[in-house]
Formats: structure tokens, sequence, C-alpha cells
């Protein structure tokens, strides 16, 4: 029974079957968020007949290529970042299977932009631009006004989010997965990997903003 459970588990499963599914996934909800939400604004709109909205499309199209090329440079980084901290506490996992933990992770993120679909498709259904790129579903950034808060901090409130908790909840399972020792390990190693650089980061990027 654990060699099947083992099997079906979505950590074990084909990676390159399993990016192209992401990758399929993420482009899918992109398209409909632009097309029918924020094509639909009216600064996009006012813009469709001007040079600026052809430039606002092309950045818009590359979003879309470069999909596959972020995923591969973020599982890369946060991939090896969780084999280090392994590393560090004797675990024999490999980068292989740490890339697999994150890419696994990542899924995560999909219902988020999901539920953004569904809050502008169907509740605020004429939002600006601004309000499309400030919302961000249960996370922080929720409880301000984000029209007053220094820019500095609109990401890192929109990053602080459940979605984020359930991420961490992921990698931790996937590295229990493979390491197959006590749960509380896993959460050591991740704790003092990823969510130790996720802070460091967040605190980086409110500094050096401008």
């Amino acid at each position: 029974m654990t060699n099947n459970s083992e099997s079906s588990s979505l950590f074990a499963t084909d990676k390159r079957l399993t990016f192209i599914i992401l990758c399929l996934l993420s482009v899918l909800l992109l398209y409909i968020k632009k097309s029918f939400i924020e094509y639909e604004t009216a600064a996009f709109e006012f813009l469709q007949d001007r040079p600026e909205g052809a430039v606002l499309r092309i950045i818009s199209t590359l979003q879309f290529f470069s999909i596959p090329l972020i995923y591969l440079w973020k599982f890369t980084v946060i991939g090896f970042v969780i084999w280090v901290g392994s590393f560090m506490f004797g675990f024999r996992i490999t980068f292989s299977q740490c890339w697999s933990v994150v890419m696994a992770a990542e899924f995560i993120f999909l219902i988020p932009e999901f539920f953004k679909i569904i809050w502008f498709m169907f509740i605020e259904t004429d939002p600006t631009l601004p309000e499309i790129r400030a919302f961000y579903p249960f996370s922080m950034i929720n409880l301000v006004d984000y029209t007053t808060i220094e820019k500095r901090y609109a990401y890192p409130l929109r990053a602080l989010s459940i979605f984020e908790i359930f991420y961490v909840l992921v990698m931790v399972n996937g590295v229990h997965y493979y390491a197959k020792r006590q749960k509380q390990a896993a959460w050591w190693i991740v704790s003092s990997s990823y969510i130790l650089i996720f802070v460091i980061w967040l605190i980086f990027y409110i500094i050096v903003y401008k």
C-alpha cells in the first residue's frame, strides 16, 4: 500500500507532464483574466486605438511566452534553497526532488488567480486597472487601503497571504515525502531555508524600492 500511495503522489508524477500542465493552466487563467477583465477596463478601451495601447498589448502577449521561463527560474532558485536546507540537516534529498516539490507547490498560486477572475467577472464587474492589479484574495493588502499606502509595501502585503501558508505546507509535505523522516524535521528545513529567504527578500524589497 505504501508503494501505491507513493506512486500516486503529486510529488512523484512525471516532471515534464506536470510542468506542461502547470504552464497550460497558467496560460489559460492569464488569457481569461486579460481578455475578459483587463482588456474590458476603461483604460484599455481608451488606449486601444493609440500607440500606447499597442505597446500594452505587446507586453501582455510577452507575458504568455514568459510563463515557462519564469517557472523554470523560480523552481530552480527555490529548489536550490530547499536542497541546501536539506543538506544542512543531513537529509538525502536530491536537487531534482526539491525541484519537484517546488513545482507541485506552485499549483497553490493558481487558486487566487481563479478567485480573482470570479471576483471581477461576477462580483466587482467594473474595476479599474489599478484595482485589478492591487487585488489579491485573502492577503494582507485587503486589510488596508492600497491607494494610501506607500508603493514599496504593496507587493509584500500581497505576498503575505493565506495561499503563501498553503504553499509552505505543500513544501513541508514534499520534503517529508522524500526524506521519510518526522514532519517536524521537514518544518525545520523549510523554515530555515525558504521561509527565512522569503522574509529577507520582502525586507530587502521594502528597503531598496524606489
